[in-house]
């Protein structure tokens, strides 16, 4: 599998995707990552926005308002907070979106994991950063 611990980003739809069902390849992100085999990095801007979408009305019933929150509790513990010093503007398509390439820069990440691919690729700053989705990140650590 993993020779070194890879550092990660999250972004929160991968979070949604492996909390809204009970398989997958986002749900198992969520597992490498509370068991040690991948280290999340957080910031205030993606934490927030993980942190909101707990009160939305978009989940089902795979978990419980409780288990998110544990989850959430849980993936804190696991990972990293990085403060961002510097916004680094890579002009992405949307705009909030800009925080992720930010974060993973200012963290030393080596993957952004998202399903949003095509958009988060298109910034201007990811010579040594990879941006992937759930199912292909598995498929390049086996």
């Amino acid at each position: 599998m993993l020779s070194n611990m890879n550092i990660v980003v999250i972004d929160t739809n991968v979070f949604v995707a492996g909390l809204r069902s009970n398989g997958g390849a986002s749900r198992e992100i969520l597992r490498l990552a509370l068991t040690g085999k991948i280290k999340p990095i957080f910031g205030n801007a993606l934490w927030l926005e993980y942190d909101d979408l707990l009160g939305r009305d978009i989940w089902t019933d795979s978990t419980t308002d409780a288990e998110r929150k544990l989850m959430l509790s849980a993936l804190i513990k696991v990972g990293r907070w990085v403060t961002v010093y510097y916004g680094w503007r890579p002009n992405l398509p949307d705009e909030a979106d800009n925080h992720l390439i930010e974060l993973a820069i200012a963290g030393g990440a080596d993957v952004i994991i998202t399903h949003n691919i095509r958009d988060i690729n298109r910034g201007e700053l990811l010579s040594s950063i990879t941006v992937q989705s759930p199912a292909d990140y598995l498929e390049t650590i086996r």
